[in-house]
């Protein structure tokens, strides 16, 4: 079967370890190139793209320097993402199924869980910042919520610990109601943050005046060799910013009802979105600083100072639904997959939703928010490790498969099926994956390498194509 193919072919038997309804071919596909449109404002249009997009700015470069880094960045993002989205709507399967191609059948649980980890701690840290949003949103409404609702448990107050749990529930029962329901809320909530942000951003304006709006938020004069090097940094970060989804897209263009229709969705969520939202949050920031008189990068704090009530709900209300569309989309989705496949038998993909929130609880993510060195060393571990996976994943489908795929192979236990490898694990994307992940780590984790910290995802990604490129054999050219 080809990689054209989105159905296993009729009366083809499974393995129970392998697949349920969730993890197979999908048949019904409605996400047009508007859903993939809004789900990249989703994940865009967040409280961490939000102060990531700013932040840039303060690098001390010049304004078009900045942007002319931002585009090229995003450029590479797009291509990056029409080829893993070529993957999964050819296909048909998620992120996990798709794994199976080059670590074999049972040895995709590595990169499954890998990517899981980390979607679980970010949904956790994700749903908490969300939860302070509300608390905002509470307090202004009645003003003596707090004292009302005292006490403290495991380093959260009590009416921390009502929000953050109101805003577990909400997603989880989003998440519930299916991935149709998904696609409708993302497909409302990106746009929703649009209307809110260009409103904050013609508010600061006309509070500042138009000579506030600068796109240089920075004093610092570099040299040509520092201009080149921190241009070069911002290409760099822009790509690993998007790392996780780069990995799992396939959970989300396997719904795709074409292939233009993603391609079509990404450039203008991707490219065209980013550069804009940018500007927003750059003329906001840069107002921040007359209005406030200082640099302001968290939104939240922004609408917080501004003494109007209506601002206010308003804005605590959207950052909570923006927050919500990032979270199903970049943490939810994939862990919820991910932990399905590792025991399809017993795990649905609504399970695997139910133990991603259960464990994002358990992590207490805003004890690790509030540790630098636990996050960096366990989530900016994990992180590196994304690179390698995708490469690896990549490589395998491009270069050493020629895009093709014999979709029933990756339901079987048949060890003469094309993705069985050695008992199920191909032990070539191990060794590919293991060295390059510690590279990847050493870049990141490693205060010797601080100046190349920006590179780690890229260094582990073409590291570990490159090593899988050569000791894995490459499939003859066929007609698909």
């Amino acid at each position: 079967m080809s990689s054209s193919a989105s159905a296993l072919p009729d009366g083809f038997m499974v393995s129970e370890r392998l697949a349920n309804e969730d993890l197979l071919p999908v048949k019904e596909r409605n996400w047009g190139s508007y859903s993939f449109f809004a789900l990249w404002m989703s994940d865009i249009h967040s409280l961490g793209g939000y102060v990531f997009a700013a932040g840039l700015f303060f690098l001390g470069l010049s304004g078009w320097q900045i942007l002319l880094s931002m585009l090229a960045g995003i450029l590479i993002v797009n291509q990056l993402l029409n080829g893993v989205g070529v993957m999964g709507q050819k296909t048909g399967v998620p992120y996990p199924v798709l794994a199976r191609l080059s670590f074999g059948v049972f040895g995709a649980n590595i990169p499954a869980l890998i990517r899981a980890a980390v979607g679980i701690v970010w949904y956790g840290v994700q749903t908490w910042l969300a939860s302070l949003s509300l608390v905002i949103l509470v307090e202004a409404i009645w003003p003596g919520a707090s004292q009302a609702v005292s006490g403290q448990w495991l380093g959260l107050s009590a009416l921390g610990w009502i929000c953050f749990m109101a805003m577990w529930l909400l997603q989880l029962l989003l998440f519930w109601r299916g991935m149709e329901w998904v696609r409708r809320f993302i497909d409302f909530c990106g746009p929703a943050v649009y209307l809110v942000m260009f409103a904050l951003a013609a508010w600061m304006l006309s509070q500042a005046g138009w000579d506030a709006f600068t796109l240089r938020l920075s004093d610092r004069v570099l040299t040509t060799a520092e201009t080149v090097y921190e241009m070069l940094g911002v290409v760099a970060l822009v790509v690993a910013y998007f790392a996780a989804l780069l990995l799992n897209f396939a959970d989300f263009s396997r719904f795709g009802v074409s292939e233009q229709a993603v391609r079509r969705g990404n450039f203008w969520g991707l490219p065209i979105n980013f550069m804009l939202f940018a500007l927003v949050t750059v003329i906001v920031t840069a107002s921040t600083l007359v209005v406030f008189g200082e640099a302001i990068l968290d939104p939240i704090e922004v609408v917080h100072r501004i003494e109007n009530k209506p601002v206010l709900i308003i804005g605590s209300l959207t950052f909570v639904i923006a927050t919500i569309g990032i979270n199903i989309v970049a943490n939810f989705v994939s862990a919820a997959y991910d932990i399905a496949n590792v025991a399809p038998r017993h795990i649905t993909f609504a399970r695997g939703g139910l133990i991603t929130a259960l464990l994002s609880i358990a992590v207490l993510p805003w004890q690790l928010y509030h540790n630098p060195v636990v996050i960096k060393l366990f989530v900016g571990s994990l992180g590196a490790c994304l690179g390698p996976l995708f490469g690896i994943i990549i490589v395998d489908y491009y270069w050493t498969r020629r895009r093709q795929v014999v979709v029933a192979d990756l339901y079987s236990e048949a060890p003469d099926g094309c993705y069985w490898y050695q008992g199920g694990v191909n032990l070539r994307a191990v060794w590919a994956f293991v060295p390059a992940a510690v590279m990847a780590c050493l870049l990141v984790l490693s205060p010797w390498f601080k100046p190349l910290e920006a590179y780690g995802w890229l260094v582990g990604t073409l590291l570990a194509g490159g090593i899988y490129g050569v000791i894995m054999p490459r499939l003859p050219a066929t007609r698909e």
